[in-house]
């Protein structure tokens, strides 16, 4: 069994709370009063200024978090007592796991505090043992709206809130609770969660508002320094991830259109290879259908479509809006026009392309991942042969592909009987990038 070594002089990272000493153990407030080095944010600096020795070197880390491994490098090299002042527990999305990263785990010494989270579930009363903790404490990236990126400060927030049930939510000045309730109505989910936020914890002017409806929350202001609670208060939906009927996709009408039947979406979908995490292109999206179906089989990757046609977009767009997910994004564009912006993908639909379709699938293949897949849909034999003759001069390129062609029949009600009638043949080419070399 492996036995860590002691060091005799580590870096202690120290959990501190607003309260300043008073939350704090005499072993915890005597490393701080006997420190060398002390390193941490302004706010946190002036909180314990008293308790520093006199001639104590103090670092501020605002926006200087990359030089912090480096000091705590140069105090021990010279064999002074340093001290990290971290916020709450330093391990709960906080300062200890990049510092264990960057230095020898055995050059630490942690000493946690309560979280702020916990302090807020005490207040509230609220279990949190089976609570997601999530952190939007990112760069701004403006008000969510539906279809955002997942570069966006809320996008992992957005995602838990289909998922989960109680929510522990850190925030920042920007991504402030009411921004975040401005998140819940954009989604459709503010009347399944309830919200507190708890303002100034151990400070003269704390508060918490508990119970607080998010449509009400949106339009109000609160202290800079909060943490937000999410509670579901309507049982979450358990939706078919796949093989969804066509009538649960809006479609043109009166003649309906422009949607991968249920049998050929079935298959192509599975010809996709589909991950957890997979990213998705969808082009020529037309309903939707497609791209919505594998954002459900794939929570932790997104999909990202586009469809030309204005009507079209639009339905894909009500689609969007009824299928409860946050991990689909829509365009209204031709392709190839914005695929450049796009993350390269690990699987591509095609169900039009707007006759560009030799130049679309040399730029996909050129942009897929490693074993990834390219699907397409067609119902016209000029089509197939572009993509085939297309697919065959790139071989040499480690591109394999084979044509399944697909007809299927349903039945139909005539007089007390049932008759069968044939859907019209699709024919599914699939393109397979291998192995980089």
């Amino acid at each position: 069994m492996d036995t860590m070594l002691k060091d005799p002089n580590p870096c202690r990272v120290i959990g501190v709370l607003d309260d300043g000493a008073a939350s704090l153990s005499p072993t915890a407030l005597a490393y701080i009063r006997n420190a060398d080095v002390v390193i941490g944010g302004a706010r946190t600096l002036a909180l314990f200024e008293r308790e520093f020795k006199p001639g104590a070197l103090r670092h501020d880390l605002t926006k200087r978090l990359k030089e912090v491994p480096e000091w705590v490098r140069a105090a021990r090299n010279d064999n002074l007592g340093c001290v990290v002042l971290a916020t709450g527990d330093p391990l709960c999305h906080g300062i200890a796991p990049y510092l264990a990263q960057h230095l020898c785990v055995d050059a630490l010494d942690i000493l946690p505090n309560l979280s702020t989270l916990q302090l807020a579930c005490a207040r509230v009363g609220l279990a949190w043992q089976d609570a997601r903790i999530v952190s939007v404490h990112a760069r701004d990236a403006g008000e969510w709206t539906r279809g955002s990126a997942p570069t966006h400060g809320l996008y992992a927030l957005a995602q838990a809130l289909r998922r989960e049930s109680r929510l522990l939510v850190l925030t920042s000045p920007d991504n402030s609770p009411d921004r975040i309730a401005r998140l819940l109505q954009a989604e459709g989910l503010a009347g399944d969660f309830h919200m507190a936020v708890a303002e100034n914890l151990l400070q003269p002017e704390e508060r918490v508002v508990a119970d607080l409806n998010p449509d009400d929350a949106a339009g109000m202001r609160f202290a800079d320094l909060n943490v937000v609670l999410l509670w579901r208060v309507t049982a979450s939906a358990k939706p078919v991830r796949f093989g969804l009927m066509d009538s649960e996709f809006a479609q043109r009408q009166p003649e309906k259109g422009l949607i991968t039947k249920q049998e050929v979406r079935a298959v192509s979908l599975a010809r996709m290879q589909l991950r957890q995490d997979s990213v998705v292109w969808d082009i020529g999206a037309g309903s939707g259908s497609v791209g919505l179906e594998a954002a459900r089989l794939c929570p932790d990757g997104h999909v990202w479509a586009t469809e030309k046609n204005e009507l079209d977009h639009a339905i894909a767009g009500q689609n969007h809006a009824a299928f409860g997910i946050s991990n689909y994004s829509l365009f209204h564009a031709k392709a190839p026009e914005g695929l450049d912006t796009w993350p390269d993908p690990d699987a591509v639909f095609i169900g039009g392309s707007g006759g560009e379709l030799a130049g679309l699938i040399a730029m996909i293949l050129g942009r897929l991942r490693p074993n990834g897949s390219l699907v397409m849909n067609f119902v016209t034999l000029e089509n197939l042969a572009t993509a085939t003759a297309t697919l065959q001069s790139m071989q040499e390129q480690g591109v394999s592909w084979d044509v399944l062609q697909l007809q299927a029949a349903r039945s139909k009600p005539i007089l007390h009987m049932h008759r069968m009638a044939a859907e019209n043949p699709v024919w599914i080419v699939c393109a397979r990038k291998g192995e980089a070399q």
